[in-house]
């Protein structure tokens, strides 16, 4: 199970905003909390109810979480559906305010930063910042987002800028370089590769050694 973020300017499924989706999905875990794998199912009419909505948007809202893969239909059992894993992270999902695409913005700036300094002073580490690239949500038009994704690509650190001192594995290196990108801010989600073309598209480039 993944950590989920839910924000609270977004509209999720069937219209439902952060705080009730999270709320409807606990209380739909509830019905079926201790129950054996073969019992563990709720009928739409349930469903609806911990909505808090009709029969119509009922409807429509448990054929888009089916869609979606948060509802698996019970063979056999014609009406139930077993909740999957990923309906389980909505209901333990933080709940936070969107970051304003400024605020976003600010973020890159401070992440071209933090680039350059670890390519000019963590001699230890024996890898370094080929580029920061933005990708997946940064590159839509939404004012505010539900998270920043950022791709780091590494190579290996030149044996001219190395350190005498003993230095990191590759992997210590890497966890490294991800741990201290994510200390900008919990929004900030790290993709390391070693080949810019590796990133999803569209990407836009931000920082280049």
């Amino acid at each position: 199970m993944i950590d989920r973020t839910l924000i609270t300017q977004r509209l999720y499924f069937g219209g439902v905003d952060g705080l009730r989706l999270r709320a409807a999905a606990g209380r739909v875990l509830a019905r079926v909390m201790g129950l054996p794998p073969e019992r563990a199912s709720v009928s739409a009419r349930a469903l609806q109810q911990d909505f808090g909505m009709d029969t119509i948007t009922g409807r429509a809202l448990v054929d888009e979480l089916v869609a979606e893969g948060m509802l698996r239909p019970r063979s056999g059992q014609l009406g139930g559906y077993r909740p999957t894993e990923r309906f389980l992270e909505l209901a333990s999902a933080r709940v936070v305010d969107a970051l304003p695409r400024v605020r976003a913005k600010a973020l890159v700036a401070e992440a071209a930063k933090l680039a350059a300094r670890i390519n000019a002073d963590w001699k230890r580490n024996p890898v370094e910042i080929d580029a920061l690239a933005l990708f997946g949500k940064y590159m839509s038009l939404d004012e505010y987002l539900d998270e920043l994704p950022l791709g780091v690509v590494v190579r290996p650190r030149s044996s001219g800028r190395a350190g005498w001192r003993r230095r990191m594995t590759k992997a210590e290196g890497i966890d490294q370089i991800r741990a201290a990108f994510r200390e900008l801010s919990s929004f900030v989600r790290v993709g390391i590769v070693n080949d810019l073309k590796l990133l999803p598209r569209p990407f836009a480039v931000v920082y280049q050694a």
